[in-house]
């Protein structure tokens, strides 16, 4: 048996931190709904020769985190939607429960374990 109470808890918390963590790095773009990466504006200093270098890569992995923090983002509101509309814990594959000990692990699960290498292929 699903406890939904318990995830249900632990996915608003996760969106919480979630949330924090993408304003550090990006805007919301209200109409779309996407997260847009902005430059880090703490170290404007041009002491160093190789600054823009290390600009370019610090904005590499600002796109990178960005990426994976909206994706958690996108699947804990699905996840938290889909506890209201009572469809939490249904495989989006096959439409058979996905399994408790699955989703104790990962709240955010959109498949059964039969389906797990197809969860990367779903729409966000």
């Amino acid at each position: 048996m699903i406890d939904h109470t318990t995830l249900k808890a632990i996915l608003e918390e996760t969106l919480i931190r979630v949330t924090k963590d993408l304003e550090q790095i990006a805007s919301l773009d209200e109409h779309t709904g996407d997260w847009v990466a902005v430059p880090d504006t703490t170290e404007l200093s041009d002491a160093d020769e190789n600054s823009e270098a290390d600009g370019v890569e610090e904005w590499n992995e600002r796109q990178a985190t960005l990426s994976q923090l909206e994706t958690l983002y996108r699947n804990t509101r699905r996840a938290l939607a889909k506890i209201t509309d009572g469809t939490f814990g249904t495989c989006e594959v096959c439409t058979e429960v996905i399994e408790p000990e699955r989703l104790s692990v990962m709240p955010t699960a959109r498949t059964c374990k039969n389906h797990m290498d197809d969860e990367r292929t779903l729409s966000l």
